[in-house]
């Protein structure tokens, strides 16, 4: 009862609301390190987690055609300063069916935490998926995030999935998506995460537009500052006709910061089409020097521009 009193609290500070917990009509798992803490389920909603050494194994189904009408609400955390949690994912959403998934993963006291996500998801024929991944970590940036998903997308379906690490040290975090689509589907991908200190990050996020009329989006919104280090790599393919994808990175660089786009974008069918865009720079000066004048010292002046666009 402790640790779930505790990570609720957690979950409030990254961001969520501690009320969906008690609502009936809303779906949750709670996970802490490698116990189930707490779990609630409604009509149309599959939800299995089994226990493992390290982490926890979950089974996740929506029924053919039914759509879950109010947000999943996953809360996944480790309290301690040390440990190790292993989320191990495979999700089938039906033809017809519909999810929004809300995950919380917490970390606030992590000296030397280790996550790992492993995720196979399969969304059938005219089918929705959205995956939205909230991270609330401590100030000692002592976690390394390792997030990993393989996607298959049906005919006529829409895949979403977001991505934010704003609160506490990102540490060492090194995410890799990939996704295929089928005909008429779309595929959002969006991940935004501000990194400081000597924080390192890593982002392959890639598309495979191999359905005709299929659609992807990806795009990355990234700030470091002082020593932290990061290197996206988006990609998409089009290989069939009718394809089209657009990639966009923005990142902004802050002290002895190092940052690093490579958008690739591959067209192998004369009727595809694939654009992208890339930009690595300073905060805009101009925006900065308006803050300033408001009275705002120069480095919170920053702090409230970069916190824009990652917003």
């Amino acid at each position: 009862m402790q640790d779930y009193e505790l990570m609720i609290e957690a979950y409030t500070k990254a961001g969520g609301l501690a009320s969906v917990f008690k609502d009936s009509n809303i779906a949750h798992l709670v996970v802490h390190k490698n116990k189930v803490i707490g779990k609630n389920l409604v009509k149309g909603l599959i939800l299995e987690p089994e226990e493992t050494a390290s982490g926890v194994d979950i089974k996740l189904k929506v029924e053919k055609g039914i759509k879950i009408q109010n947000p999943v609400h996953l809360c996944f955390g480790v309290l301690p300063k040390e440990g190790i949690q292993e989320i191990n994912i495979k999700a089938k959403i039906e033809d017809g069916a519909g999810i929004k998934l809300l995950a919380h993963c917490v970390f606030p006291n992590a000296l030397k935490v280790v996550h790992k996500m492993q995720a196979e998801i399969e969304v059938g024929d005219n089918a929705y998926y959205e995956y939205n991944e909230v991270h609330f970590h401590g100030e000692d940036g002592g976690i390394e995030v390792i997030p990993k998903a393989r996607i298959k997308l049906g005919k006529n379906s829409h895949l979403v999935t977001n991505f934010f690490l704003l609160k506490g040290r990102v540490g060492i975090f090194d995410l890799d998506y990939e996704t295929e689509v089928l005909d008429n589907s779309s595929l959002d991908m969006t991940a935004k995460i501000y990194g400081y200190a000597d924080d390192k990050i890593k982002i392959r996020e890639a598309g495979k537009l191999i359905g005709r009329a299929s659609r992807g989006l990806i795009k990355s919104r990234i700030a470091v500052k002082d020593n932290a280090i990061s290197q996206i790599i988006n990609e998409l393919i089009a290989n069939a006709p009718e394809a089209r994808g657009h990639v966009d990175c923005v990142e902004i660089i802050q002290g002895n910061a190092q940052a690093k786009a490579i958008p690739i974008v591959n067209v192998t069918n004369e009727f595809a089409k694939v654009t992208h865009e890339a930009a690595i720079g300073r905060v805009d000066k101009k925006q900065v020097e308006t803050l300033m004048s408001r009275g705002l010292e120069e480095e919170k002046a920053i702090d409230i521009v970069v916190g824009g666009m990652l917003k």
